[in-house]
């Protein structure tokens, strides 16, 4: 791992409070990721599943976590880990050990992977319920068989067992961060600002979309980040309007506007940035005009993140928002406004996607949609203008922390946004 070790406190609290929520007499169980192979002998880099992260810090592959507060001490967490061997650090270097996984996760009893068989089918045995990790998250589309679902397969050769599922618990308190996790996605924020600096004094006409995703990579990895935190979009002239736009294989134009939406990982943390800036180093005044309309909604909408507001009520009110800010500048007149209808408001025409997400270890984190915001959820807060016929689009995006008070906190505030601002880095050589 790149990044510097987390305090284990975070995990032994997540386990708990996992743990308070299970029915009487439950075990449950976590499982790493699959390494996924692309062909031949070449796999993907691994990444490791979010969910046995937060309750045990352990990042790497073959891994399961146990949970049964209601047995015995032996038995109430169970960390097993791959056995390792001279054979395998000669090929890949050196494995956790017991200790190593006890150091990080704060589990007393770790076992080699291969104890498994023998204690599963004797702590099944004493469980009144079996709590499997399904992914329940409301954009999931998976396609592929996971090692946990293999698991799970395994689990039902085992007779008769009442499962439930893990998920629905993970949803709400993954959701509201804890103070290590907040400092965790700041780090992560506070890398992408060194790589947004860097592609400032970078940026010049006739260089190539790849390019600056290039230079936010080096900066990334010079800061112990170990990848983006999702595919980044680096989207010049036209290619801004289009929303998940990942060639980025353009070269940049001068008069062009560049729309980047990029975020660093740190610790498998996730930050979430867009920023739009103009390839010359100066916005046209017609890129101002509608710069400055999406700053004014982003600003307006986040002071709707505040504890006791529910998701839909936000979106309606952005929704105003947008619609207000579209009619000052034209986008939008009256009779648009009066022909619109529920299902199609006038605003879609120039915003189609939604203003914000939670954010976390996933970048589209884990949340119940349907319970109020409160303190400690992280969002995005991203609107955008997206105007086909001129060729350009603009989105900005910032990282917010809900608090007790009306005052959300900006991750992102020391990134760079304001138009002169912008204009003055880019052009300060």
């Amino acid at each position: 791992m790149k990044y510097s070790q987390i305090d284990n406190t975070l995990f032994i609290k997540n386990r708990k409070n996992f743990t308070n929520k299970l029915e009487p007499n439950s075990i449950a169980f976590f499982n790493s990721n699959d390494i996924y192979p692309v062909s031949a002998d070449s796999t993907l880099p691994f990444e490791q599943h979010r969910d046995i992260f937060y309750l045990s810090g352990i990042d790497q592959e073959e891994s399961i976590l146990v949970l049964f507060p209601d047995s015995n001490e032996n038995f109430k967490e169970i960390l097993f880990i791959r056995e390792t061997n001279d054979h395998i650090v000669h090929w890949e270097g050196e494995k956790l050990t017991k200790s190593d996984a006890f150091e990080i996760s704060g589990i007393k009893n770790v076992h080699w992977l291969g104890e498994l068989d023998k204690i599963l089918s004797k702590i099944l045995k004493e469980a009144d319920h079996v709590y499997i990790n399904t992914n329940e998250h409301y954009r999931q589309n998976v396609e592929t068989q996971t090692r946990e679902d293999r698991f799970i397969e395994k689990l039902k050769n085992f007779g008769d067992l009442s499962f439930k599922k893990s998920n629905p618990i993970l949803q709400y308190q993954r959701s509201v961060k804890d103070e290590i996790e907040l400092s965790l996605i700041k780090k992560a924020c506070d890398i992408t600002k060194k790589g947004f600096e860097r592609v400032l004094g970078f940026v010049k006409p006739g260089v190539w979309e790849y390019e600056i995703e290039a230079e936010f990579s080096h900066e990334f990895l010079k800061n112990r980040s170990k990848r983006f935190a999702y595919t980044p979009i680096i989207a010049s002239g036209k290619n801004s309007n289009y929303l998940h736009y990942i060639k980025n294989n353009k070269q940049c134009l001068d008069g062009e506007i560049i729309l980047m939406d990029v975020g660093a990982e740190y610790a498998n943390y996730s930050s979430d940035m867009t920023r739009t800036i103009p390839v010359s180093g100066r916005f046209t005044e017609r890129q101002k005009t509608i710069y400055n309309a999406v700053l004014n909604v982003k600003n307006e909408v986040t002071k709707l993140l505040r504890p006791g507001i529910l998701w839909a009520d936000y979106h309606k009110e952005v929704g105003k928002i947008m619609t207000s800010e579209l009619l000052r500048i034209n986008l939008l007149d009256k009779s648009d406004v009066q022909n619109e209808t529920k299902n199609k408001p006038a605003y879609k025409k120039y915003f189609s996607h939604g203003t914000s997400h939670h954010l976390g270890l996933d970048t589209h984190d884990y949340c119940d949609l349907k319970i109020p915001f409160e303190k400690n959820n992280v969002l995005t807060v991203e609107p955008g203008i997206y105007i086909m016929e001129e060729g350009f689009g603009i989105r900005l995006e910032d990282d917010v922390i809900i608090n007790d008070s009306n005052n959300p906190t900006n991750l992102m505030i020391d990134i760079p946004i304001e138009i002169d601002h912008i204009e003055s880095l880019m052009n300060s050589k």
